[in-house]
């Protein structure tokens, strides 16, 4: 048998090595407790999967930061926005600035953008910081128990993004975020706010 030369195995560490980095990158998983390392995305980056036909017109919702109560519901005639989000969660982070450039552009035309902390009980009192270090001008809240667990119940990963029309059909789901998905994002919530009912 044959083995392999000393460079052939270096090339193939470095390749290993920058493919895992990416995927860490692109989306993260659950973050099971304090001490274990941030899972990162095993399947391929920029995913967008379909789900069971599911309607922006449910009694599920969240707890603003405000302390104030919002569902589903509240949003008919709206496009609706929902992003699932950690503040230790790197994709998260870099998929802000493009949330909050479409909720300045559409907001006067009837977008909604909702940012849902899932980041765990330690995690949720450091989003007034999160918000005023990253100038998010749209509401944040934590949703319910049964919200999250209809949404994330096939896949964990985050930055999750979903997008409902006026209608609330949901028109797409966003797993992960680069700079293909920002494109996309914007592409699908321009069709959803011009779409009349």
């Amino acid at each position: 048998m044959s083995s392999i030369p000393a460079a052939k195995l270096r090339w193939f560490a470095v390749g290993f090595l920058l493919a895992v980095s990416v995927a860490s990158i692109v989306a993260c998983g659950p973050k099971s407790s304090d001490t274990d390392p941030t899972p990162v995305l095993s399947g391929p980056p920029n995913t967008t999967f379909p789900m069971p036909p599911l309607k922006a017109d449910s009694e599920m919702g969240w707890a603003l930061a405000n302390g104030e109560r919002a569902k589903l519901s509240d949003y008919r005639g709206k496009v609706l926005v929902l992003d699932f989000y950690a503040t230790w969660c790197a994709p998260c982070r870099a998929s802000i600035p493009q949330l909050i450039a479409l909720q300045q552009q559409f907001g006067p035309a009837g977008l909604e953008l909702i940012g849902l902390n899932v980041g765990g009980p330690d995690d949720r009192i450091k989003v007034a910081a999160f918000a005023r270090e990253l100038n998010i001008p749209y509401p944040l809240g934590f949703p319910d128990k049964a919200l999250t667990d209809l949404f994330l119940s096939d896949d964990q990963t985050i930055p999750q993004t979903f997008v409902f029309g006026r209608d609330g059909q949901l028109a797409k789901r966003f797993i992960g975020y680069e700079a293909s998905t920002g494109v996309e994002l914007d592409k699908v919530i321009t069709e959803a706010v011009n779409r009349k009912q």
